[in-house]
């Protein structure tokens, strides 16, 4: 394994690169990490702007990207022979899931979970090795082709992100606002902004960074209108967008809850909505 490997984390939310690049840092603190970009593009051009030195040893790709998705880049990664190892950063659930237990890359569910992550790290560390060792087969299968297998795993998320797509995308795009009355003043709340939403009678309350508002509308029909890759549904009443999660953390009787980012409230993950975060 090279004594500071070189890492690279590509992810269009700046608060989520910002806390994985954080969680790395204290998990693998010999590692050097690369400036974090936001784009597919820009993993592609650090890549080639270091080809006639080093570039990055390992590659953390969120799915969901502006232009080129990490989908993308990992198919083009696929086909050089001097390629970083890939993990995905998803917000995929567990229908996802088996594509990726069948892959020699590893991958982690947002919000980033430390012991998952640590897991993660381990099996990193593990595949350098084998890798300086000219034995990379053996360290994920010894009958595996490494190329071939990513370029599967590639295509069979490709699948997965398009039907997930078909389904969940309303027509006319999703929301990139929501309109709350406040007094005689319709306010427009950026749905960045919006860091949890609660179900309360006919209501839902707005929990952003601008303060709180009630809405006059159903959770079931917003929920339609948000984009699912950032807000979950974690509760019977409650969503919240996983930018603002800054963990999860076990509760009593074994359940689970999220710390929210610059915030003391611990919302409560129902039990049919844990498995989200135990997978991490």
């Amino acid at each position: 394994m090279p004594v500071s490997p070189r890492l690279l984390i590509a992810d269009d939310e700046p608060a989520l690169a910002d806390n994985l690049v954080a969680e790395l840092a204290a998990l693998w603190p010999e590692a050097m990490l690369l400036p974090a970009v936001h784009d597919g593009q820009s993993v592609l051009d650090v890549i080639d702007d270091a080809a006639q030195r080093q570039g990055p040893d390992v590659v953390f790709l969120d799915i969901r990207m502006p232009g080129l998705s990490g989908i993308d880049v990992a198919r083009e990664l696929s086909d050089r022979e001097d390629r970083p190892l890939v993990v995905f950063v998803t917000a995929y659930d567990q229908f996802a899931l088996d594509a990726f237990e069948q892959a020699a890359v590893d991958y982690v569910l947002k919000p980033v979970q430390t012991e998952r992550l640590a897991e993660t790290v381990k099996r990193l560390k593990d595949r350098l090795g084998a890798r300086l060792n000219d034995n990379a087969n053996a360290a994920a299968n010894p009958t595996a082709d490494p190329a071939q297998t990513l370029a599967e795993l590639v295509e069979r998320l490709a699948g997965l992100q398009g039907a997930a797509q078909t389904r969940a995308t309303p027509q006319g795009g999703y929301l990139r606002f929501i309109k709350a009355l406040v007094g005689q003043e319709v306010r427009f709340i950026p749905v960045d902004d919006v860091i949890y939403l609660e179900a309360t009678d006919k209501y839902v309350n707005v929990v952003a960074g601008s303060g709180e508002s009630l809405i006059r509308t159903s959770l079931r029909d917003l929920l339609t209108q948000l984009d699912p890759e950032h807000f979950w549904q974690v509760h019977r009443g409650t969503v919240v967008n996983v930018a603002h999660v800054s963990s999860a953390v076990h509760l009593s009787l074994g359940r689970l809850g999220l710390k929210i980012r610059g915030r003391t409230e611990t919302l409560p993950v129902a039990r049919q909505y844990a498995h989200l975060f135990r997978q991490m």
